[in-house]
């Protein structure tokens, strides 16, 4: 199943609709249409879990009368976006690919749809994801796994696998994922778009419902690096609902799309180029290295010494914010109550065994041990100083002079489902590229660079706090020299 490229790039489309020659309306009907005939049956991407087709054309009429009435300053008018169903809307449900929370509705749109809307996107669809974005394939779902556009028999990836299968199946030119190790750029890889994790505290967290609240962040997709950016941009920004969000201006992230590369100097870490990486996955990155050489940049080898400690460090601390973050669900407050129970704490116990899935199960039993009492320093402790250490290398890199640096996004194209389901640590090393970016709290950007026997394959761009317009110079004159444009 490959993208059909219904809809032009995301400023053309909003051009377009402001123009009046074409509609939102239109434009909606177009993803909702593509929906139903991509994402349902036997053979579907069930890249989506919910979407209300009457909601989303009113909303679409809206715009287009917005426009009438001279809304000109609508940056996304018309343009149909999935969002990950981890972060709240008012119009569908929020279940985070979970039993516990299936068919809970939010009060309120998080600051990031809010954002959305009031630049004149149609949200179209909640898009499926490993339960409470718990995963790197978008397998562990209460929904059923979602399938790669590319090859049905294989994983998009995740967690935001629903969110980069619609994208690169072209059902939405643009969707909205969240990312805490990488579950925007790993699944952006794996399907073959772009994906982008902004600093964090460059976008507000607020109605993103919580894994590990010190290294989530809401990301985008687009088929193209300024498609991605164009979105970024959008729902960049303070907020006030938002205590960990920064109160930075939001550069003009589209300026930098026709930049060149001339005078960039791209790092290339060593440890990220390991003898056991895929060998066709090495020469796709190299030849990237060269045309990104070839346009003017430097690119020189640096070192970042201690990535191998940042899987073991993030499955500690990732883990023990998720145990603390998801006790909220007990069968009292709100989502599903289990019936049968007498007693408080078994209702908690029944809730919680019927509702959770087991990779959740397993991550809350894994934090918990870490912050237990006479655990809490060895574990707990020495990963946040580990963590620091990982940051520690990025700024030292940063500020010997290199601009962005270049690694393989995944140390493999997209794998079977199912192949992975029984080996949750090699499902782990999934993300042993995209990690460091969340612990170090850096920006990483995912582009396709070529295929592997007909899979797609990505590299990361990544950059130094608060410079994204930086990292999205070098991913664009990356992506222009891979298409040989001048």
């Amino acid at each position: 199943m490959s993208a059909q490229h219904l809809f032009p790039p995301i400023r053309e489309l909003a051009e377009e609709v402001r123009a009046k020659r074409t509609s939102a309306l239109d434009q909606a009907r177009t993803a909702l249409n593509a929906i139903r005939r991509a994402d349902f049956g036997a053979e579907g991407l069930n890249a989506f879990i919910s979407y209300d087709a009457a909601r989303a054309e009113a909303a679409a009429a809206a715009v287009d009368a917005a426009v009438a009435a001279g809304g000109d300053g609508l940056a996304l008018a018309g343009v149909p976006v999935a969002i990950k169903d981890n972060i709240c809307t008012l119009d569908l449900p929020t279940t985070c690919g979970s039993r516990i929370l299936e068919g809970y509705r939010s009060p309120y749109d998080a600051t990031v749809v809010r954002r959305l809307r009031a630049a004149g996107a149609v949200v179209v669809g909640k898009t499926n994801l490993d339960e409470f974005a718990m995963g790197s394939s978008t397998e562990n779902s209460a929904f059923g796994p979602t399938r790669n556009p590319f090859d049905l028999a294989r994983v998009p990836g995740g967690s935001s696998g629903g969110s980069a299968a619609a994208v690169a199946a072209g059902v939405v030119p643009a969707a909205l994922g969240s990312d805490t190790g990488g579950s925007v750029r790993q699944p952006a890889a794996l399907c073959g778009v772009v994906g982008i994790k902004p600093t964090y505290g460059r976008v507000s967290r607020y109605g993103l419902v919580a894994f590990a609240s010190s290294l989530d962040q809401v990301g985008t997709f687009g088929r193209t690096v300024a498609d991605a950016a164009a979105l970024l941009e959008v729902i960049s920004g303070p907020d006030p609902l938002d205590s960990t969000c920064a109160d930075r201006a939001v550069p003009a992230f589209g300026r930098e799309l026709e930049r060149d590369a001339q005078g960039l100097v791209v790092g290339v870490p060593k440890e990220y180029f390991p003898p056991e990486l895929d060998g066709r996955i090495a020469r796709l990155c190299r030849e990237a290295l060269e045309r990104l050489r070839a346009a003017g940049a430097t690119v020189r080898e640096i070192s970042l010494p201690h990535t191998r400690y940042a899987i073991p460090t993030y499955y500690i601390i990732a883990p023990a914010e998720a145990s603390s973050n998801l006790a909220r669900y007990d069968g009292v407050r709100y989502g599903l109550r289990a019936p049968g129970a007498d007693a408080t704490l078994a209702v908690y116990e029944v809730t919680r065994s019927l509702g959770f899935g087991a990779e959740v199960k397993r991550r809350i039993m894994l934090g918990t041990y870490a912050l237990s009492a006479g655990y809490y320093e060895q574990y707990y402790g020495r990963a946040q100083r580990v963590r620091a250490l990982i940051a520690q290398d990025f700024r030292r890199a940063f500020q010997d002079g290199v601009d962005v640096i270049f690694t393989p996004t995944t140390p493999s194209v997209a794998f079977r489902i199912g192949e992975k389901t029984e080996d949750p640590y090699q499902m782990y090393l999934a993300d042993i590229f995209t990690v460091t970016a969340n612990l170090a709290a850096v920006p990483g950007l995912s582009l396709p660079i070529g295929r592997v026997d007909g899979l797609p394959v990505g590299a990361q761009v990544l950059a130094d706090r608060w410079n994204e317009a930086g990292m999205i110079r070098a991913a664009a004159a990356l992506e222009r020299a891979l298409r040989g444009a001048p």
